[in-house]
Formats: structure tokens, sequence, C-alpha cells
């Protein structure tokens, strides 16, 4: 169901505001070179940007991976079906969400019932402090950039997505707290682990005959594809792939990348709800 912004949410910003758009993209920019240089520097040194740490062997195989990608469409379609026509946008996407969460369980489930070891699932061990460093980091690095290049493709192809409508027409407590709930907890827990876990996992496995990069190329490309029909946001997905996948890769865990998609949404979410705030001019 499409929902169409209020007018005024169609309105150009107020120049006050496009100042203050440009100063926070500017400051991006300035802590994303920080992180670069940061990066490069320890490139000169010989070191990669993350640590390697020891990883867990995967066990499973290719069908399992089809099993887990059709066990997450599966219960988004029968979530869909399910749903009556009239329900409440509320119900759907409580339900969307819990269809995420359940998925990963029925995945977590499927993988230890043919002997995966909890460890080579990529939840742990964690190391919180380390792992929230490794986030915050990434978010710094990427986060400008990314967002720079969703606003000039949006002007190509606007950008649409359900959250976006849903917002536009419910401002209560709870659809915002849906709205975080769906976004900033069940996607990244549920795509980091099928895209940088499930999926890559399994390709790290041809590393020999592929290289290091080929996983994680090929499991944000399969990230992005999964974003397509949201006009062109599954470009700068594809990157921000890149940047989870190689955090999985260094680790052999989704932890850090659970926090840098999480922050990366909190951070959307939070643009989507000054855009499309009552009263405002750049918003519904």
């Amino acid at each position: 169901m499409e929902i169409d912004l209020p007018e005024t949410a169609l309105q150009p910003p107020a120049a006050a505001e496009m100042a203050v758009a440009f100063a926070l993209a500017g400051g991006g920019i300035a802590v994303s070179l920080v992180v670069a240089s940061w990066i490069v520097a320890r490139a000169r040194r010989g070191l990669p940007a993350v640590s390697p740490r020891p990883r867990p062997p995967v066990s499973w195989t290719g069908f399992e991976v089809a099993v887990a990608a059709a066990l997450f469409l599966w219960l988004q379609l029968l979530v869909a079906a399910t749903i009556p026509a009239g329900a409440s946008l509320h119900a759907r996407l409580a339900g969307g969400a819990a269809a995420m969460i359940a998925a990963t369980l029925a995945t977590v489930a499927l993988l230890r019932q043919r002997g995966v070891e909890p460890a080579a699932l990529g939840f742990g061990p964690v190391r919180l402090p380390e792992d929230a460093a490794l986030g915050v980091a990434a978010l710094a690095l990427i986060l400008a950039p990314l967002l720079v290049m969703a606003a000039g493709l949006n002007r190509l192809m606007p950008y649409r997505h359900a959250l976006i409508d849903f917002l536009a027409a419910h401002r209560d407590p709870l659809a915002i707290g849906l709205v975080v709930f769906a976004a900033v907890v069940a996607a990244p827990i549920a795509e980091e682990f099928l895209f940088r876990r499930v999926l890559q996992g399994w390709l790290e496995r041809r590393e020999p005959e592929w290289g290091r990069a080929t996983p994680i190329v090929l499991s944000s490309l399969a990230f992005a594809l999964a974003h397509v029909g949201q006009g062109l946001a599954w470009v700068p997905l594809f990157f921000f792939g890149l940047v989870a996948g190689y955090l999985a890769r260094q680790t052999g865990s989704i932890v850090p990348g659970i926090i840098l998609h999480a922050l990366f949404n909190a951070v959307s979410v939070v643009l989507v709800l000054g855009q499309t705030a009552p009263g405002t001019a750049g918003g519904g």
C-alpha cells in the first residue's frame, strides 16, 4: 500500500536548513577522511584496517544457504498473506519485523540441528567494547559519503520505502517504536546474519580459488539486490555491504556489522522523522 507524502514534504528546504545540511555533510566528510587516513596509515605499515581474529570453520553447504534464503522469503510472504487486507499499517510493520526475527531463529535452529557449532554462527564470542568501536568507526567512515551518494541518486530516481510512507501517515509513539524496532533491531540482526554470515561464510570456503575479496563482493551484491525496488538505494547499500562484509571477514563475527547496521539505520530513521515531521519546511 503506497501512501503519498503530504504536499509540504515536496517543498524545497529553507535556506537555513540547507546551510545546516551542508555543514553537517561537510563535518561528516571530514570525519570520514580522518578514518580513511588512519586506514591508509595502517596499510603503509603493512597492517590491515581491522586485525583478523581466529575464525571458526564454516561447515554448512549451499543447500543450507538456499534453505535459509527460502525461509526468510517464505516467512515474509506468509505474514503478508495471513494479515487481513484491512489490517492497520502498524500490524503489517510488526508482522514483517517478527518474520525477520523468526526466520533468523529458524535458520539458527536448522544449522544447529545439522551440527554447526554456536561459535560458527557469528554471534560470539562477543568483545563488546572492541565490536562497538569497530561499528562506530565504520559508521564514521561511510555515513557521510553514502548519504551524499543517496541524496544525489534520489534526484535521478526518488527513494521509496514502506517505512517512509508509514511515518508520513503515523507519528504516534507506537508507530515510531515499531519503526525503530524494525529498522534498528530486527533488520540489522536478520540481514547481517543472512548475508554476512550464512551466505558470505559459505562463500569464504572458496577463498583459495576465488581470492579474499570475492565472497565479500558477492554477498554485498546479494544484499544490494535484496533492496531493489527502493529507488536507487541499492547502489550505496552495495558499498555499505562491502564494509560490513569486511568486518565480518576479519572478525568472524557479525556483531560489529550489527552495531554498524543498527547505527546507520538509526541515523536514517532520525533523518526521516525530521523530513516528515508535521509543520517543518521539508516534512509532512
